[in-house]
């Protein structure tokens, strides 16, 4: 229990500070929604789609393989600047590659009026790149309050800019004052320039608190961290077409190429609306992987990973319910005219649950070196988000994106877990996962007839909160019975 509430200490000072900052962040969708076109909000999209292929890319897999060797080379101080420097370099190449060819590129993605479009996100990518690995070291080191602090200011630094480019110019402008940065013109390229400034001014709070590592490049270690990298580099990648590629093919694969960017829009508004189970989630990772690692070699370590993924579930599918029955309240934070794509977000919310459990899952194969299986099972996924998204955009729109991202995480999900039971044989509890999963069905389709059966707000916000403190009760009731059957 012990090991279990240091876990959740440190995913709730990652859950909060990241809660705290992105929940602010995310009170720019009602500002980007209003000011923009569906197609412009389609574009922003599209672009931050391409930062996350990128990222994998420049990062290939060091950050995990750091963890990893850390962990079983304790005597080599040379691990972490091994593996920045390596970083560092490529990134820097990255950049400067991108900047010079910025034209085609710009072309080639169909925007060959914005070639500052690629500059931006050259430098976007590879700033983010190289801040991944000191994250990653304070997380190692149980450092989570520095790196919440870190990160935050890296989002209200986006905020605040955001903010001056978005609502300061236009209004100074009104007065007769043209504020510095701003050209007069409102576009979605001020939102690209916020970030850029977030990155850079990142960049030096990262390193300052990295001032007493040691220096050095150790090739041997490079190479075996490389060796150990490389299948991540397509799980990682195989991972970004699962999460992302959507909102990229909607552009290409949708017949009315003049609906298609509005189309991606909606998508895309709608799909942050499963803000609160992305937040949950990649709190949890901040904290579960080095937590994983530190935990591989206690006698205990497979009890202590099914239960970790107990209270995962239950959590998630709190979260769920959360969205779902009160979906009214939610919806308030994109503007009206992105609301025709809400019935995809609890396709979206429990999608975003399996990808979690399967990020559980996945811990099977970083502890046994089988890295290959798992590139493999983030190869099925890509291949299951390609086929069903150039088969189903066509015909069905960003339905058949939110309904591919379902099948697809729901398919690594289960193969995750019968290969783990081959590979790495941990009991977990599916019976349970399985039993709360139906019950929160249940409970959001009567929350949707309780919308159907009564007009009065106040009376369906109390049924759907009595529905809610019914599964957490449900969940508090079995949670105990267990640990009695099973002293734990």
């Amino acid at each position: 229990m012990s090991s279990l509430k240091k876990l959740a200490s440190q995913t709730a000072v990652y859950g909060l500070s990241t809660i705290i900052g992105r929940t602010i962040n995310f009170m720019l969708v009602p500002l980007h929604t209003a000011l923009f076109s569906k197609a412009d909000f389609g574009t922003q999209s599209e672009m931050y789609g391409y930062v996350a292929f990128f990222n994998v890319i420049l990062l290939y897999g060091m950050e995990t393989a750091f963890f990893r060797f850390s962990n079983s080379n304790k005597d080599n101080p040379k691990i972490f600047s091994t593996a920045l420097t390596s970083v560092i370099v490529s990134s820097i190449i990255f950049m400067l590659s991108f900047m010079f060819f910025a034209e085609p590129i710009a072309a080639l993605i169909r925007y060959p009026n914005n070639p500052e479009y690629i500059i931006y996100f050259a430098l976007i990518i590879g700033l983010d790149a190289i801040t991944m690995l000191p994250f990653a070291y304070l997380r190692q080191q149980n450092k989570a309050l520095k790196f919440a602090v870190i990160k935050n200011i890296n989002i209200f630094t986006s905020i605040l800019f955001n903010l001056y480019f978005l609502l300061l110019g236009p209004y100074m402008q009104n007065k007769g004052v043209l504020i510095p940065l701003f050209d007069g013109q409102v576009g979605i390229k001020y939102v690209f320039i916020s970030h850029l400034i977030a990155c850079i001014i990142t960049i030096p709070l990262l390193f300052v608190e990295l001032k007493k590592i040691s220096l050095g490049f150790d090739a041997a270690v490079w190479k075996q961290m490389l060796r150990y990298g490389a299948p991540l580099i397509i799980v990682g990648f195989a991972g970004m077409i699962n999460e992302t590629l959507d909102r990229v093919l909607i552009k290409y694969l949708y017949p009315d190429a003049s609906l298609a960017n509005e189309m991606n829009g909606i998508y895309a508004a709608n799909y942050k609306l499963s803000i609160l189970m992305t937040l949950f989630i990649q709190a949890f990772k901040f904290a579960a992987e080095p937590f994983f690692f530190s935990h591989s070699k206690t006698t205990d370590k497979r009890t202590l990973y099914a239960t970790v993924m107990d209270y995962f579930v239950i959590i998630c599918l709190a979260l769920f319910l959360v969205v779902t029955l009160f979906i009214d309240v939610f919806k308030q934070y994109i503007d009206v005219k992105f609301h025709e794509g809400l019935h995809v977000v609890p396709i979206l919310l429990l999608a975003n649950m399996f990808l979690g459990v399967y990020y559980n899952l996945s811990i099977w194969y970083k502890l046994s070196d089988n890295n290959k299986i798992g590139a493999n099972i983030a190869i099925m996924g890509a291949v299951i988000t390609l086929v069903l998204n150039f088969i189903w955009i066509p015909i069905y729109g960003y339905d058949g994106s939110a309904w591919t991202t379902f099948i697809c995480y729901l398919s690594m999900m289960v193969v995750c877990y019968l290969l783990g039971k081959k590979y790495y044989p941990i009991d977990y509890h599916v019976k349970k996962f399985a039993g709360y999963t139906v019950f929160a069905l249940v409970l959001f389709y009567i929350g949707k007839m309780t919308n159907n059966l009564f007009p009065e707000p106040e009376i369906i916000y109390s049924i759907n909160a009595i529905l809610l403190l019914s599964f957490f009760a449900l969940a508090f009731i079995v949670e105990k019975r267990f640990k009695t059957i099973h002293n734990i």
